[in-house]
């Protein structure tokens, strides 16, 4: 990692250990033991809910965006058939600046995939937040006494700052919790792509090869989960885990609602939407 990253991502680190604590006071608020695993794991749970909402914007906006890409896909399909083969460069200039113009006409936005991508500090900041936790050291408004409580809190000898490898050899049921933890969200990340994602993508203009790819991904993803788990703390998985329960529920309503056009979702909406209008 390169040495500037951490001062580069150092605001997010801070503004996830304030939203953490604030989460936190809330969680003891409603009566919860300051020490205790319920409390932690509502605040990782409201960390959650506070980060997704603060989304919400942009994975509208992503929505949208495949809706145009999926309306734009005829034309564009056209004018690669029109242009097949071709290697002039006046050529390919003009299919650019066509493509460009189609993009500009239903409003094709190259910026669907940011919910995703801007989780990634995200994702960071908890780690070293969590990394700190470990440590025993205070980090931005997880103050000395907050650390203390994050170290105590523990679901059968399972921390917020446990890793399996170490877990798993100190306490068995301990590393069973976190085993449990990381399935969970590897699990409701499989499902979300299998039964919401994929379904709501059409892979009919794509290459054969990328076309497998497209399928292989909700198991590259859950794999990619189980992997991720054996090296990060505790805490990051719960986050995952909660994470992942959004994301699930968020596409099932997208699946359900607002389906891709011209995707394998649309057409099954488009059936029972034919099937309420017979009945």
């Amino acid at each position: 990692m390169p040495d500037f990253l951490p001062a580069l991502l150092s605001p997010v680190t801070d503004a996830v250990a304030a939203v953490l604590a604030v989460t936190h006071d809330v969680a003891t608020a409603i009566g919860l033991s300051p020490g205790s695993a319920g409390a932690w794991l509502l605040a990782v749970l409201l960390l959650v809910v506070a980060v997704r909402t603060i989304l919400l914007p942009v994975t509208i906006h992503g929505v949208r965006s495949s809706h145009a890409r999926a309306h734009a896909a005829p034309q564009l399909r056209e004018l690669r058939q029109r242009y097949a083969g071709s290697r002039d460069l006046e050529q390919l200039t003009a299919m650019r600046a066509e493509q460009k113009a189609i993009h500009a006409e239903h409003g094709v936005s190259g910026w669907s995939l940011a919910p995703a991508m801007l989780q990634l500090p995200l994702f960071y900041a908890l780690y070293r937040v969590l990394s700190d936790l470990t440590s025993g050291h205070a980090v931005g408004a997880l103050d000395a006494g907050l650390v203390a409580s994050a170290a105590t809190a523990s679901i059968a000898g399972l921390h917020l700052t446990s890793h399996l490898g170490s877990t798993l050899s100190a306490s068995l049921p301990a590393g069973l919790v976190m085993v449990a933890l990381a399935g969970g969200a590897a699990l409701l990340s499989l499902l979300a792509q299998r039964w919401f994602v994929l379904p709501m993508t059409d892979v009919a203009d794509l290459p054969e090869g990328m076309a497998t790819v497209q399928r292989l991904m909700p198991w590259l993803g859950a794999v990619g989960v189980l992997a991720a788990a054996v090296f990060v703390p505790a805490g990051l998985v719960v986050y995952w885990l909660f994470n992942n329960a959004w994301t699930f529920m968020q596409q099932g309503l997208i699946w359900r609602f607002a389906p891709t056009p011209g995707s394998p979702a649309a057409a099954r909406r488009e059936g029972r939407a034919l099937e309420g209008a017979t009945s």
